[in-house]
């Protein structure tokens, strides 16, 4: 019996792992080749200068006191705060008004029209936006000018970009958290949801007390990703730069400044530098997330 055991386990386990490295291994390579490899040069530009040799913390030093580098991040910094807390907020909400429909034609409809948004490519919603946003053409140009002002070039004034970005983040990304949300509330055991109710909880008290805390790891992880997508705004102020021919800077976001080191000055080490120093920040707040979210805690 157990030399029957044992050669059914030497004939069958070696394939699982051998399957699964398989499976994984394309995005392995894709990993490495546009991830690893990638942040590993950045980080030897950082550290360096142009002609190679090792510089120290210089290139962080000199981009910080760049007089566009701390505007930049407070920028960036606005944009994350508000957008974070809008979709969390607003993504939660949804998906629970989904979860709530009886109908199952209701909850197949809300999904799909949640998820249609998030299909356009980032520079395709930024120009759909955009004519959304001129007071002149736009469908809804009664809420724009009572909002944010009666032209354009008033409407994408520098202080209203953090709210546009965050309208334009929400209208692309959040129908696709929505349906995992969705799914996740429907993970749920029902036998948990039924004691609330017999506990007398209504539907808010089940969602703020029950649904909302066994979510927190989706939560955390939404979280995560939507930061990391977050630091590295680019397209968004660059193509409304362009349309406000020079009303908006070049240099909103990091990204845009690292880009203008590179392109513009030709300075890939300092281009390197401000790149580190989002990736420092994006992993720092994650693993912040990770710690007070318990995203890999066994339940």
């Amino acid at each position: 019996m157990s030399v029957v055991a044992t050669h059914a386990r030497g004939r069958s386990g070696p394939w699982r792992p051998a399957a699964g490295h398989v499976f994984v291994s394309g995005y392995v390579v894709l990993l490495i080749a546009f991830g690893v490899a990638p942040t590993v040069y950045a980080l030897y530009l950082a550290f360096t200068d142009a002609d190679g040799r090792f510089a120290g913390i210089a290139n962080f030093v000199r981009t910080a006191q760049d007089y566009r580098f701390l505007s930049a991040v407070g920028h960036v910094a606005t944009y994350l705060v508000l957008w974070l807390v809008t979709l969390t907020v607003l993504v939660l909400v949804l998906a629970l008004v989904v979860h709530r429909l009886t109908s199952r034609w209701s909850k197949a409809a809300l999904r799909f029209v949640y998820y249609v948004p998030g299909a356009l490519a980032g520079a395709s919603s930024v120009l759909l936006w955009l004519f959304m946003l001129d007071p002149s053409v736009s469908p809804v140009d009664g809420l724009v000018r009572a909002l944010w002002g009666d032209t354009l070039v008033k409407v994408i004034a520098p202080g209203h970009l953090p709210w546009i970005f965050t309208v334009i983040a929400f209208w692309t990304g959040a129908g696709g958290w929505i349906v995992v949300m969705y799914g996740a509330l429907n993970s749920i055991p029902y036998t948990v949801i039924e004691a609330a109710k017999v506990d007398g909880a209504g539907p808010v008290k089940t969602a703020w007390r029950v649904q909302l805390p066994m979510l927190r790891k989706w939560i955390v992880y939404m979280l995560i990703l939507s930061l990391a997508a977050g630091t590295q705004l680019f397209v968004e102020p660059q193509l409304v730069s362009q349309a406000s021919f020079g009303v908006v800077g070049t240099d909103y976001s990091l990204n845009q400044l690292a880009y203008l080191y590179a392109f513009d000055q030709n300075d890939f080490n300092g281009s390197a530098a401000i790149a580190m120093d989002l990736l420092i920040v994006a992993l720092c707040c994650a693993g912040l997330f990770v710690a007070k979210g318990g995203l890999f805690d066994a339940d």
